[in-house]
């Protein structure tokens, strides 16, 4: 078996040899632009790690792990154009370079190219299967991506609520990654199951985790100021908890902060964030947190194969559930 590194730095060569030369390059350009910021190629990790539990030949589903990824680019691409970002790791967003039509335009040609890329050399016995669970999992990305919007203009979000927005926006495409790795490497239905079910809690921790740093994150090594969430009024774990676990005096200095216009920034995400720690919702974000990395682990002891086999995929949720940035 392959280390998680040995994959990641496999997949990472593999998508920087890819050629986007097509026409016009004002369409393609953007494409190549995205790809080239790099990020954590969690997705298409998840996927190459799940077909080794199988199987040795990786290089086998490369074009289905690349057109994970870009499907994912996709999706960061319309965020950052939704939600009026100025910066992608730490470069400008492709409508900032190029202008939002252009910014639609290319994300659109970014869905059809995941398609391709996913249909390429795809063994013919699984095709329908990983078609059909990619178009389910887009979708259900869509509806999560309006579950969030809606959000936006509701201070009455409740827990389960939001916990099945971030299911459906994050944590479906960590889990059908591992599942069509799975399936690729000739994983039983069952096996390919637990795999999902473990990157479907997986993924919720990831996103609390992201909540948590926000907020408690070290700037230094986070690698970007915390408190943005904070300062767009962002329905997180964090303020929906304190929100519904406020008293009344925490509440009405809450919703001072959420409803201010003019304000100092660091005023608000200093005040805000003691506001959080004195209601706790620091600890039960935490506590959250650990709930699902132990369902995650949980799911991944069903898998039926030797413990020893699924080191990698549990020392990689350890290192994304002790992470800083």
């Amino acid at each position: 078996m392959f280390k998680s590194s040995e994959l990641l730095e496999k997949i990472n060569r593999h998508i920087a040899e890819m050629s986007w030369e097509r026409q016009p390059q004002g369409l393609y350009a953007p494409v190549a632009y995205v790809l080239s910021l790099g990020g954590k190629r969690l997705r298409p990790l998840l996927m190459l790690m799940a077909y080794n539990l199988y199987k040795e030949d990786v290089e086998r589903i490369f074009n289905q792990a690349t057109g994970i990824e870009v499907y994912h680019n996709y999706t960061l691409l319309h965020d950052d154009l939704m939600d009026k970002a100025d910066r992608r790791r730490g470069k400008p967003t492709v409508h900032k370079v190029w202008g939002e039509n252009t910014a639609i335009l290319s994300g659109d040609a970014m869905l059809v190219l995941a398609y391709q890329l996913m249909e390429k050399d795809c063994p013919a016995d699984y095709l329908q299967q990983i078609l059909e669970e990619f178009s389910r999992t887009a979708l259900e990305i869509c509806e999560g991506q309006q579950y969030d919007m809606d959000f936006e203009t509701r201070l009455d979000v409740r827990e389960e609520e939001y916990l099945e927005m971030i299911r459906l926006k994050t944590s479906v495409l960590l889990a059908a990654a591992l599942k069509m790795g799975a399936m690729l490497g000739g994983a039983s239905d069952e096996d390919a199951a637990c795999l999902y079910d473990f990157g479907m809690n997986l993924g919720v921790a990831f996103q609390l985790k992201d909540d948590w740093l926000d907020v408690y994150g070290d700037p230094a090594v986070f690698g970007k100021n915390i408190g943005g969430d904070i300062l767009c009024n962002k329905k997180t774990y964090l303020l929906i908890q304190a929100l519904e676990q406020a008293d009344e005096e925490q509440h009405r200095q809450l919703c001072h902060w959420l409803e201010a216009v003019s304000y100092e920034p660091d005023e608000k995400i200093a005040a805000v964030k003691q506001l959080y720690t004195a209601i706790g919702v620091d600890r039960l974000c935490t506590q959250k947190i650990a709930e699902y990395t132990d369902r995650a682990e949980q799911s991944l002891e069903q898998v039926s194969l030797p413990a020893s086999r699924k080191e990698e995929l549990k020392a990689l949720m350890k290192s994304l559930m002790n992470r800083t940035l």
